[in-house]
């Protein structure tokens, strides 16, 4: 796949507390925050955005790091180049102050300037609340946005923090005790979550999701899926399943997992009918 030109996207700034980011969005409709995995919104990202749009939603795309529309494919760009840009991204992230990468019992600080996103979304857009989509290295942002009330549809992707090197990272999500207090409260109400993992994937270990199968109850919406409906030609192993690792054809797990992902978002956002399914 070829670098993604965005010429389709509108291009916005979106500041807070004095931090500015660009915002990339497409479509009408309530808003869902899209949040990229690393090392960036890649071509694939782009493309489930787009996805969210058609189904009748404003899709709002956050640059949180990376370089937007970049392809991480090393056939894109070659390996020595596709390593350097990876390098390139994680080691700013690892020391920001913004990012909580292995601690536990934290919410990343960058999740503040999310949910204000959020709000700005919301009275942009209108509808009955906003959707958020976090992917492996953000999966858990879209949790912590839920603190919120007008975080009516959190979908957790592959989540991949705190990154799973001891028992208790893996069994935890890099949200705060007093935030998951609040969101536990949120689903006794009637709040629910999406998460979706390939069963084997150790970057999202299985230990993460038995946590919020404890924490959140018949709330959390489990989607589990077997290793060999990942798409072979990915760079890595199962891992990514609305991006890289889909197989967007019918009776694929993964293109029914996306549309399980569509369904969920159009129906918390109140979105009369599904178009260009």
């Amino acid at each position: 796949m070829a670098d993604d030109d965005l010429h389709d996207f509108e291009h916005a700034t979106f500041t807070h507390e004095g931090k500015s980011r660009t915002i990339f969005r497409q479509g009408s409709g309530p808003a869902v925050i899209v949040m990229a995995e690393f090392p960036g919104i890649s071509p694939d990202v782009f493309d489930f955005a787009r996805r969210v749009a058609r189904i009748g939603c404003t899709a709002v795309v956050p640059h949180l790091y990376g370089n937007p529309g970049r392809d991480p494919d090393p056939a894109a760009h070659g390996t020595l180049a596709a390593v350097a840009n990876i390098a390139g991204q994680f080691g700013p992230i690892c020391v920001s102050r913004e990012f909580v990468v292995l601690a536990t019992g934290r919410t990343s600080p960058v999740v503040q300037w999310l949910r204000a996103l959020a709000e700005a979304e919301h009275r942009r857009c209108g509808g009955p609340g906003v959707g958020a989509v976090g992917m492996c290295f953000t999966g858990g942002f879209a949790l912590g946005m839920a603190v919120d009330d007008r975080l009516v549809a959190p979908v957790l992707s592959q989540p991949g923090l705190p990154l799973g090197f001891t028992a208790r990272q893996k069994s935890s999500i890099d949200v705060s005790p007093g935030d998951l207090d609040r969101i536990k409260q949120r689903c006794a109400a009637g709040l629910s979550v999406m998460g979706l993992r390939f069963r084997g994937d150790r970057r999202s270990p299985a230990e993460r999701f038995d946590f919020l199968r404890a924490q959140l109850g018949d709330a959390f919406i489990a989607i589990e899926l077997d290793d060999a409906a990942a798409n072979p030609d990915g760079v890595l192993s199962a891992h990514s399943v609305l991006t890289e690792h889909l197989i967007d054809e019918p009776g694929e797990p993964t293109q029914a997992a996306l549309h399980r992902v569509l369904d969920f978002l159009a129906e918390r956002l109140e979105v009369p009918g599904r178009v260009n399914r």
